[in-house]
């Protein structure tokens, strides 16, 4: 185990670029499958769920790998695929494996995958994926914890469909649009996920040489082509994922909460507007610059209620950083989790830094802490991601812990004299030689 020393009491200043979004990777990572010319990612995170989706897809016959060990390119090619599998042993503990179902039937008819692995936070289940896939014409049994599927036809594609998801999914959306685009004739998505990853790689998509309308909507409409080709921007070959929206909203959260100023690079604040608005009327000075986002704050903030819902709505995955926010600000504020059941796991080390949180069944309600006391927290996360340290930040402080630790840092930043250990897991933790 390792152990970060925070120190707090010192507003923060200096500026950190933003890593690419691990959830636009994973599922463009997905898009190799579809073709059998190269394709080339560019800002690839160094986290442990892109290591293991590389693994599997080196597992599955792709040639996967980055140009440098610390590079954030990627260079794959499908074109010797020869497994249209995904083992239990790779995929127990990455539920985006499931994202590999889609591009695998689209393009080769058949497949075989692990059901995914469990969250913490919450069950996320897989149904929606499969009652579309078979809308498509896809046979699916689920037996002995995988999935089985083939498509039936002479021709071994999927055929064109109407689709309405009973419920708004992201990793929904994502597998069926990949499968979509190589289908027979037209799809339509309704309710789709309007997320900017979905977005992402939507665009993708169509630099390969796919057909989608509606990106950035419910409604997405694919009519399926016979071939994709490799990825192209403008002249230049391969792609640019988008950065880590999640990863910027944490670091405004902590300056809201510990003071001072910080640019954020490469941040978008068009995919940040809920999170935003809400820091802004907590007493945050944000604006929007060319290549990136700056973001000043002085003084205590202002408690801020929200709600979690689907984009463009408040996202869940800040709302355990802005609850740190609201435990340090001037009155008092409700939160209410609608997406994850299990997301207050939190809760209650904040509770032993602040005792001045108190919460229901479904919704924590908190009143301001002049000052958090220092002592041992163990974070309680699910999806780790870089938290690149800014100049002048915390000296010391490695870059690689989980967005737990960043808000628990910022939390303890507002305590004038104290000190916080941060217990961290080695094992979770990934490095640029695993993706090699």
């Amino acid at each position: 185990m390792d152990q970060l020393l925070i120190r707090g009491g010192r507003p923060l200043q200096g500026e950190v670029r933003i890593a690419g979004a691990k959830n636009a990777a994973l599922p463009e990572l997905c898009t190799v499958l579809l073709t059998d010319e190269p394709v080339v990612l560019r800002n690839v995170p160094h986290l442990q769920d892109v290591s293991t989706m590389m693994k599997l897809l080196r597992h599955m016959g792709v040639q996967a790998q980055r140009v440098e060990p610390d590079s954030t390119e990627v260079h794959l090619n499908a074109a010797g695929l020869s497994k249209a599998e995904a083992p239990y042993e790779l995929v127990k503990t990455m539920r985006a494996s499931i994202l590999v179902l889609g591009p695998l039937l689209a393009r080769h008819g058949r497949a075989r995958v692990s059901l995914p692995g469990g969250c913490a936070i919450g069950s996320r289940p897989v149904d929606q994926h499969i009652k579309g896939l078979q809308a498509m014409g896809a046979e699916i049994a689920v037996a002995h914890g995988y999935i089985e599927a083939r498509v039936p036809t002479a021709s071994g594609r999927l055929q064109g469909a109407r689709i309405t998801s009973d419920m708004v999914t992201v990793t929904g959306t994502e597998n069926l649009l990949m499968a979509a685009v190589l289908a027979e004739g037209q799809t339509v998505l309704e309710n789709a996920a309007q997320e900017p990853e979905v977005t992402d790689l939507a665009e993708l998509l169509v630099s390969m040489g796919a057909q989608i309308e509606g990106i950035g909507t419910r409604r997405l409409v694919v009519q399926g082509v016979a071939r994709l080709g490799a990825p192209r921007q403008g002249q230049a070959l391969g792609h640019d994922i988008i950065a880590d929206r999640i990863e910027a909203g944490t670091f405004l959260c902590a300056v809201a909460a510990a003071g001072g100023q910080a640019l954020l690079r490469g941040a978008r604040a068009d995919h940040l507007e809920a999170v935003i608005d809400k820091l802004r009327m907590a007493g945050a000075v944000i604006d929007a610059e060319p290549g990136g986002i700056r973001v000043r704050s002085r003084g205590r903030p202002k408690a801020v209620g929200f709600r979690t819902s689907e984009y463009p709505a408040f996202p869940t995955d800040m709302q355990a950083q802005f609850m740190v926010v609201n435990c340090i600000a001037q009155g008092s504020a409700t939160i209410t989790e609608t997406i994850f059941e299990n997301r207050y796991m939190h809760v209650n080390e904040l509770v032993r830094l602040a005792r001045r949180l108190w919460w229901t069944a479904t919704r924590p309600w908190c009143r301001a802490c002049p000052a958090c006391r220092g002592l041992r927290l163990w974070p309680q996360t699910c999806a780790l991601r870089p938290a690149w340290s800014l100049r002048a930040w915390w000296p010391r402080v490695k870059p690689w812990c989980s967005a737990s630790t960043t808000w628990i840092a910022a939390t303890t930043a507002w305590s004038a004299s104290c000190e916080t250990w941060v217990q961290t897991s080695s094992a979770s933790r990934a490095h640029p030689s695993e993706d090699a």
